[in-house]
């Protein structure tokens, strides 16, 4: 007889508004605390100077998140200008300094340049890890490795304008939408240096994580608030959420069967390509059609 689990059987994801100065992991165990899910892990994580979405999977929702962690981000950021700092955000030393402060038309002339597939290297302070070691370790043993320039994905990046926290000698926001593995902060440094000054990120908050967005999340406290009570259920958003974006398909009960057995099932009207299967209206699994040919990749315990 298997070992049972401890922790409540909880299936879906959690939004959470992830607070200033808390790291993801650290917010990850504060929902774990206030839920006792069985399964719990976040979908990307968030600097602890980065406010915004963090996408958190409880139960058989974790069986979705490589779909959350490869989606599409958006952000809000502030550059700071004049600065550039070894972490490439407001929390590092100051390694260059430049007195030039560029103006709207100069930043708005740069920013095509930032759009497209880019050549990107990550900050030495990232969790990318070289020789098997995190890279933000060896940054802070005082042996800043030497990163590799990676292709990243920019579908949109524009000044913001409008309101005394967009704009002023010193700073400049930006609205940025990206594909994964995108460095928000190496994107502020190599923009000022284009620009012929030096810049970090003073300011970063993210809007969006794929189908979830800012408007979905819930804080700490609110969700602190409503786990003493059964309304904190009315926060979790169904396992389908972070499939929005793949075809779905309804199978029979024999079909299902056979599936939930980890068996490939001959469905002709199947698109090629990763399909979600649903069974009664609920998610039965996410797999894998070829030439009518399924096969379940990742099947959900949701009874």
């Amino acid at each position: 007889m298997g070992r049972r689990r401890r922790g409540k059987k909880i299936d879906g994801w959690i939004v959470l508004d992830k607070p200033l100065g808390l790291s993801s992991t650290a917010a990850l165990g504060a929902v774990k605390r206030l839920l006792h899910p069985q399964k719990a892990g976040h979908g990307g994580t968030l600097d602890p100077l980065a406010t915004g979405v963090l996408p958190i999977a409880l139960g058989e929702a974790t069986k979705t998140m490589p779909f959350i962690v490869d989606s599409t981000k958006e952000y809000e950021f502030q550059v700071c200008w004049g600065e550039e700092r070894n972490t490439d955000d407001r929390e590092g030393e100051v390694t260059h300094t430049s007195d030039h402060r560029p103006d709207a038309r100069q930043i708005d002339a740069a920013l095509g340049g930032f759009i497209g597939e880019i050549e990107q290297i990550p900050p030495a302070f990232s969790a990318i890890k070289v020789d098997g070691t995190r890279a933000y370790d060896l940054a802070r043993a005082g042996k800043p490795p030497e990163m590799r320039a990676r292709t990243v994905r920019v579908e949109r990046l524009e000044r913001l304008v409008g309101g005394e926290k967009h704009s002023d000698a010193e700073h400049t926001s930006f609205h940025l939408v990206c594909g994964k593995g995108t460095y928000v902060r190496a994107l502020a440094r190599d923009l000022a240096r284009v620009l012929g000054t030096r810049g970090h990120v003073s300011a970063l908050r993210r809007t969006r994580v794929g189908p979830f967005q800012i408007s979905h999340a819930i804080s700490l406290e609110l969700l602190n608030d409503l786990s003493h009570s059964a309304r904190a259920e009315e926060s979790i958003l169904p396992v389908m959420t972070a499939l929005a974006d793949i075809p779905a398909l309804a199978v029979t009960e024999n079909e299902a069967d056979r599936i939930r057995h980890g068996q490939a099932v001959n469905l002709p009207t199947a698109r090629s390509g990763t399909i979600c299967l649903t069974h009664g209206g609920m998610p039965l699994a996410v797999a894998e059609a070829s030439e009518g040919i399924v096969r379940p990749l990742r099947v959900f315990n949701l009874a």
